[in-house]
């Protein structure tokens, strides 16, 4: 496993504050001033903030009127999703031109697999340093780099330097490199188990990694374990092109059996919100709608329907899961996991895209509000928002 990790070349690829960098480029005379992009002024949230109205203490998920107090001078826009896509695509294309591998992350995020390449375009940090030279040339934008043996340390080094960043971090090298950063940098960690990590006297990576294994999964369980290993810079997870990936899910197993459909259409409520997160996370929607059910006896059961239209709405995802619910048992049987999943993918810049004229007022609204609510999970975790009625689930 060790030659493996050595030979992987993975480069993380983040646009400088995208969504204001468009409109910079569209719009030349807001170059050097703080553009702010986002919802309404009474109720909406910062989507992106440029570097110049970060320095005021504007950043995403916050609500405008905090940043319009914040930064009064600002220059206030909407989100422009159908051109920031056009402009997406425009950029993942450049990648593609040095691997195939390229791993969508978000709108403006990517890792690329560059193993193969070398022979080719020389040595990683080489090609990171084209792909930021053609990507300035050929749209104006900047985007920052981390070159590493591995996706979790590459992303951790394209934030180190931003904006127009190129960190590279070589194998002999990770320990240097990771001790010294803060666990916030570590994906996965959110408030809670940091205020948890500070009380232990656990501060940045270093303490991490000198922490027993033991104590941590005693503390943590499988997160405490995880988290150790991460530290000192171990992941072996291969970059997963768009084409490999068939559908996106959640599934999760119950300690105690679900006996009544209330319940369980509660826990589709919330598989049915991780999903529509994660796809609207990674520009993705999908048509086919899976649940997966186990029962008690293990006896484990799918129904499917094929929508209309493509979705990454949480909301017809859960009403569509539970139609399909109501298809497995008409009196309800002992559930021990529940899992939902769409297939059929349209990824960035293929297959079907809505436009906004072909939907309804509700939807309309419903993809602001789903665009508000991705920025503050972002911001603040999985569970700083969530439908009400989970609150006792």
């Amino acid at each position: 496993m060790d030659k493996q990790v050595q030979a992987k070349h993975i480069i993380h690829l983040d646009m400088d504050a995208f969504y204001p960098s468009v409109e910079v480029l569209d719009n030349p005379v807001l170059k050097g001033k703080p553009v702010i992009v986002g919802g309404s002024r009474e109720r909406g949230v910062v989507s992106s903030a440029s570097y110049e109205a970060r320095k005021f203490g504007v950043h995403s998920a916050q609500p405008m009127a905090k940043a319009r107090r914040r930064c009064p001078d600002g220059i206030f826009l909407p989100v422009r999703m159908s051109r920031y896509k056009e402009v997406s695509k425009q950029v993942f294309e450049i990648y593609y031109r040095f691997t195939p591998l390229v791993e969508i992350v978000s709108i403006d995020e990517a890792f690329l697999d560059v193993t193969g390449s070398t022979r080719i375009f020389g040595p990683p940090e080489n090609i990171a340093k084209t792909i930021k030279k053609i990507t300035l040339i050929e749209t104006g934008l900047t985007v920052s780099a981390g070159v590493a043996p591995s996706k979790f340390v590459a992303k951790i080094a394209s934030d180190i330097d931003k904006p127009d960043g190129l960190t590279v971090v070589m194998l002999n090298g990770l320990k240097e490199f990771l001790d010294p950063l803060p666990v916030k940098k570590m994906w996965g960690i959110g408030k809670k188990t940091r205020l948890t990590l500070r009380r232990l006297n656990i501060k940045t990576f270093r303490d991490l990694r000198r922490t027993p294994v033991t104590f941590l999964e005693k503390k943590f369980g499988k997160q405490g374990v995880k988290m150790h290993v991460l530290a000192m810079g171990v992941d072996d997870r291969d970059v997963v092109p768009e084409h490999d990936v068939k559908s996106m899910g959640h599934e999760q197993t119950f300690l105690r059996d679900i006996i009544s459909l209330g319940l369980a259409k509660k826990e589709i409520l919330a598989l049915g919100n991780k999903v529509a997160r994660r796809m609207r996370h990674k520009g993705v929607t999908g048509n086919t709608v899976t649940l997966k059910v186990k029962y008690h006896d293990f006896v484990q059961i799918t129904r499917s329907t094929t929508l209309p239209k493509p979705t990454d709405d949480g909301l017809e995802i859960y009403s569509t899961a539970c139609r399909l619910l109501e298809k497995t048992e008409v009196t309800i049987k002992p559930i021990r996991l529940l899992g939902i999943s769409l297939s059929h993918l349209n990824f960035l810049g293929t297959g079907t895209q809505l436009s906004l004229f072909d939907q309804d007022v509700s939807s309309q609204k419903r993809q602001k509000l789903n665009t508000a609510l991705d920025s503050l999970c972002e911001k603040f975790g999985d569970q700083s928002v969530f439908p009400g009625t989970l609150l006792d689930g």
